[in-house]
């Protein structure tokens, strides 16, 4: 596969400030699926970061993967977070506090049927990554 880490990186960049500009009214949604921005903290310079997600909403907590694309690292949010796990989501215009914590086993197991039917291609990032993909739930701070 060829290497278009710029282009994902473009298309985050136009995703990101198009439903910042709007508060979600562009970008919320694209076809038929859910985004979420999530704002976290760079575990090595206190930098915010801003990262749109792909999300299913479970019990009052948002889900998210760490796919990378498929990618064999793990996404630099993941990685902050792990260090600094407080963070926030917007969903639409509302903006909450968030803590991230990665899912357990059970849980994943739970949910990642739901995350499949909500976008079926993390499977394939999944048999591509040659890592295991982390569920992260973001609850309520």
């Amino acid at each position: 596969m060829p290497n278009v880490r710029w282009l994902l990186a473009l298309i985050t960049s136009l995703h990101r400030a198009l439903y910042l500009a709007t508060r979600g009214w562009i970008g919320q949604r694209s076809f038929r699926y859910r985004f979420l921005l999530l704002g976290c903290f760079g575990r090595k310079t206190g930098r915010e970061y801003v990262i749109p997600l792909l999300y299913v909403k479970d019990a009052g907590r948002y889900v998210v993967v760490g796919s990378n694309a498929g990618d064999a690292r793990d996404p630099a949010w993941w990685t902050n977070l792990r260090v600094r796990p407080e963070g926030w989501v917007q969903v639409g215009s509302a903006r909450r506090g968030v803590r991230a914590r990665e899912a357990t086993a059970d849980e994943a197991e739970k949910l990642w049927p739901r995350l499949i039917e909500a976008y079926g291609q993390f499977e394939g990032y999944r048999a591509r990554a040659g890592r295991p993909i982390p569920l992260v739930l973001l609850e309520p701070a």
